[in-house]
Order: C-alpha cells, then sequence, then structure tokens
C-alpha cells in the first residue's frame, strides 16, 4: 500500500512538470534537433505506458530505500536515477542513430536528472 501512495505523489510531481518541459518550454529545442524523427501527435497510449513503468522504477528503486533518509539524499538518488535512466537513453541513441545530436544528449540528460530529483522529493516528501 506504501508504493501505490508515493507513486500517486510520483505521478502528481513528474506529468506535470515534464509535460511544461516537453510541451512548452524546451518544445522549440526539441524540435530543432529531432524536428524530422518527432511524430505529428503523441502516441498517448505508449507515452501513458512509458510515464507508468518509468515511476514504478523511481518509486521502487528511489523513494521506497529512502524512507527513513533525508531529503538531500533523496535528491542526489533521484538525480543518479535521472542520470543513469535518461542517460542510458541518449547515450544508446548517440551511439546507434546516425547524426543524433550532442545537445540533445546533454540537455535531455541534464533534464532528466533534474526532474528525477524533483519527483523523487516530492514523493518521498508528501508520502511521508
Amino acid at each position: 500500500m506504501a508504493f501505490l501512495k508515493y507513486y500517486l505523489f510520483a505521478i502528481l510531481a513528474f506529468f506535470p512538470l515534464d509535460m511544461i518541459w516537453l510541451g512548452w518550454l524546451a518544445r522549440p529545442f526539441y524540435q530543432k534537433q529531432m524536428g524530422h524523427w518527432m511524430a505529428e501527435k503523441t502516441d498517448w497510449p505508449t507515452a501513458i505506458v512509458f510515464y507508468f513503468l518509468f515511476l514504478s522504477g523511481l518509486v521502487y528503486f528511489v523513494v521506497l530505500p529512502s524512507i527513513q533518509s533525508t531529503g538531500t539524499q533523496v535528491l542526489l538518488r533521484g538525480a543518479f536515477f535521472g542520470l543513469i535512466t535518461y542517460g542510458t537513453y541518449e547515450l544508446t541513441n548517440r551511439a546507434v542513430l546516425a547524426n543524433w545530436p550532442y545537445a540533445l544528449v546533454v540537455v535531455d540528460i541534464l533534464w532528466g536528472v533534474v526532474l528525477c530529483a524533483l519527483v523523487s522529493w516530492v514523493s518521498w516528501y508528501f508520502g511521508r
């Protein structure tokens, strides 16, 4: 039951932050970097599956083991999770896709670090 409580707070934090980032703040950057790869419309069923899976990992591997930790420790663990997950995606793309932009690799990894740190902390803080 604890998992669901933390998971709910993770959803409430992650989704709006990522939508603001992807849909508004960084949209022009992403369009410039990978516009020719972008679909005209978001495939929401696939995106929702991603969000549920990704946030399950964040809660399971970061938030639940951090229940007795300090806020700083949770932020650092969340940041590390973001570095590993977003880094895996971006560095794999850079390694196997022709002309995957370095700027996209750096910006997206940094976003993952910030996003996962914040979402981990919010989930931990409000879940306690």
